[in-house]
Formats: structure tokens, C-alpha cells, sequence
């Protein structure tokens, strides 16, 4: 939470840490999760580094950290992973270097990450029970693919639009789908696509 309160979704966390890494480390590789990414990805190039995107899960992301050689890893999930901690995650190490930040630029945690936020708001991860994980993924793919500029089967789908996308992919560990949608500086746009692929999945939930 920023000092008014707000909830900070751990997706803009990982937008900052990876421009801190890339300011001290110029060049070097940062891991994402695919379910919200169009933030990370700008923060990434414009920092002059290079971006990564793996499956969801610390598994995945640790084994796409040792791969790769990256210095720092973030997933939407709030998991953090670092090089140089072995490239496991932790809660404590995101708060110290958040703190770093703030101390540094003398910048209230608002003021760091609310521009991002007005950029590329975003859903956060929306749950559903659906009877049959596969078929829904069918029947969403169905319904967006022939507008889609681009699909991504890294985790579930990821149909990308001019300026919106989301991503649908089956939990690890529950018996649930997840959907992440996000917009290009538009929440108006972001809300209604939203709501419109909850109903689609409505009708089609267990």
C-alpha cells in the first residue's frame, strides 16, 4: 500500500525493481510472467535491457532466471526473485529495496508508481471455477482470436490487441482460471473488457 492507502499491485512493483536493477546494472536480463506485461516490457527497453517472459510459477521463473542469467525476476503474483539470492524470491529483500528507492529519490511510493499505473491500468487477477478449464480456453480463444494482433500460449492464452490485452491460463494449484486484462492508458477501455470477458466466461462457468 502507497501512504494514501492504496493498494499497489505487485505488476507495478515489478516495473520499478527492474528499473532499479537496470540502473545500477545497465544491459542485463529481467524475468516476467506473461499475464501482465505491456508495463515491465516498456520500463525494460527503455532501460536498455533486456526482457524475458516465462510461465507462471517459481519453478518456471527460478529455472528461466538460471537459464538466462538474469539479475532480478518479478511475477504479477508479487514474487520477487534475485541473482544474488540465489534466485529464489522473497518478501523482505522487494520491501528493503523499495525503501532504497524511496529514500533515494526522495519520492513517496505514489509519486513512483502512479504514472505507470495511469499508463497501463490493469484488472489484477480475476478468479473463476469453470467446469472445464480446456474448453473454456477454447471457447474465449474462439470468440477474440480473428481481432487478435497477436496469441501466446506461454500460460494458457494471451491475445494482445491494439491497445488492450489480457491473458487466461488455469491455476497451478486450483481448480480455478485466472484472468489478467490490461489497457494501453485507457481504464475506461480496461473495465469494459473486463466485465465483457466475465460474462463470456459466466456462461460458461461451473
Amino acid at each position: 500500500f502507497d501512504e494514501n492507502g492504496r493498494f499497489i499491485d505487485g505488476y507495478y512493483i515489478v516495473g520499478l525493481l527492474a528499473q532499479a536493477f537496470l540502473k545500477k546494472s545497465p544491459g542485463e536480463k529481467i524475468v516476467h510472467d506473461p499475464r501482465l506485461k505491456w508495463n515491465t516490457l516498456e520500463i525494460v527497453q527503455k532501460a536498455s535491457g533486456h526482457a524475458v517472459q516465462s510461465k507462471s510459477g517459481h519453478a518456471f521463473v527460478k529455472q528461466t532466471m538460471r537459464e538466462k542469467d538474469a539479475v532480478y525476476g518479478g511475477e504479477v503474483s508479487a514474487h520477487h526473485y534475485f541473482r544474488d539470492f540465489s534466485y529464489a524470491d522473497s518478501g523482505m529483500i522487494p520491501w528493503l529495496l523499495v525503501t532504497e528507492i524511496m529514500s533515494q529519490s526522495n519520492k513517496l511510493l505514489s509519486a513512483l508508481v502512479g504514472k505507470r499505473m495511469e499508463l497501463y491500468p490493469s484488472s489484477g487477477e480475476i478468479n473463476r471455477k469453470v467446469k472445464d478449464v480446456a474448453a473454456t480456453l477454447r471457447r474465449i480463444e474462439t470468440l477474440y482470436a480473428d481481432n487478435a494482433l497477436n496469441i501466446d500460449y506461454t500460460d494458457g492464452i494471451g491475445l494482445e490487441f491494439a491497445d488492450w490485452r489480457f491473458n487466461l491460463r488455469a491455476s497451478n494449484t486450483e481448480p480455478v482460471i485466472r484472468l489478467n486484462v490490461e489497457s494501453n492508458s485507457n481504464m475506461e477501455l480496461m473495465r469494459q473488457r473486463t466485465d465483457e470477458l466475465l460474462n463470456a466466461l459466466g456462461g460458461i462457468a461451473g
